[in-house]
């Protein structure tokens, strides 16, 4: 059993500073989330991305294009932390170019991170950085976790072990590496899933779909920010699935969703139809269809207690926040 880290608790790489987190990738939604947290405890927060955050965020600045080296690797040396969230969004049609920009997005930016921090004097002493719950198969006869979890097969899982193989590729004896596993982040603010699934649903267009017996992983904001510092402050390295312990199938995650907004009904939909629709909408059918039953074994062997381990109790939060921000009106 690994002993239980100090959430709150991590040694400044200098006595007169606070830890450093570098935060590449972290203009959007889960980045400014990561941001908000870890500001709040006094950490420097530096975000490296292509553009600055849509909206005000705490910490720092810094651009970067997310392949060569640059005055951004200044930030890694003598970070306490770096997590990586960079990369091509997947909610997208699969065609050839946005195929290689999901590729190259992810792979050149671990790759330049990598680089980075064999050159620097101080490398940081951890390195998280995103991975995908849905490498896993198409699962709905048991729960998949790191140790007995099967690979599936197709695009997207590609792409995921590529991606890990990229975070492992360089000798770095002073960096520990995380693969983050992660399921859908569900928080309120621009540019998160919500913003698009809360439409559906109180439209009263989130019934089950497709029968709705493919199960969902996926985690609240807070506890993924909660997750990713438990990290940090522990001994884990490798891959983690970072999503909450109770994934539960489609047609009772959407009853949940309608009932926290008040939703009395949702209209069903058929595979084929959905299809159509995530084409109209540019996206792929996978990303609603795939069963993703992902537990997080690692983690709570490790002891990290979740504030949200059910979806019930998760979107009742949500949507109070949702309410009480203004954002229940649009």
């Amino acid at each position: 059993m690994t002993t239980r880290p100090d959430l709150n608790r991590l040694k400044p790489v200098r006595s007169d500073a606070a830890p450093r987190l570098v935060i590449p990738g972290g203009s959007g939604f889960l980045g400014r989330a990561v941001a908000r947290h870890f500001a709040a405890q006094d950490w420097d927060v530096v975000i490296v991305s292509r553009s600055r955050p849509p909206v005000p965020t705490p910490g720092r600045w810094v651009p970067w294009d997310a392949l060569r080296q640059g005055e951004w690797v200044r930030e890694i040396d003598g970070a306490a932390a770096v997590l990586n969230l960079a990369g091509r969004t997947v909610n997208c049609r699969y065609t050839a170019q946005n195929m290689l920009d999901i590729y190259t997005s992810r792979l050149d930016s671990t790759r330049a991170l990598g680089r980075a921090m064999a050159a620097v004097e101080r490398p940081p002493a951890v390195w998280l950085n995103s991975s995908t719950a849905t490498l896993y198969r198409d699962a709905r006869d048991r729960p998949q976790d790191e140790a007995s979890g099967e690979r599936g097969k197709g695009f997207s899982v590609d792409v995921a072990t590529r991606w890990e193989s990229a975070l492992n590729e360089l000798n770095l004896p002073h960096t520990r590496r995380v693969a983050l596993r992660t399921a859908m982040v569900y928080g309120v603010g621009a540019g998160g899933v919500m913003e698009t699934t809360d439409r559906v649903v109180r439209l009263g267009g989130a019934g089950p779909m497709a029968g709705g017996g493919q199960y969902v992983s996926w985690i609240h904001e807070r506890d993924f920010c909660r997750a990713a510092q438990f990290l940090i402050g522990g001994d884990l390295s490798g891959p983690v699935n970072v999503c909450a312990p109770q994934p539960l199938p489609n047609a009772g995650f959407l009853r949940a969703y309608r009932q926290a907004w008040g939703v009395p009904l949702g209209v069903p939909s058929t595979a084929s139809l959905i299809g159509l629709g995530a084409a109209v909408m540019k996206s792929e059918a996978e990303l609603l269809l795939k069963s993703r039953w992902v537990v997080p074994g690692r983690l709570l062997d490790a002891g990290f207690a979740f504030e949200f381990p059910t979806w019930p109790e998760a979107i009742r939060d949500l949507v109070a926040q949702a309410r009480r921000e203004g954002h229940a009106g649009r």
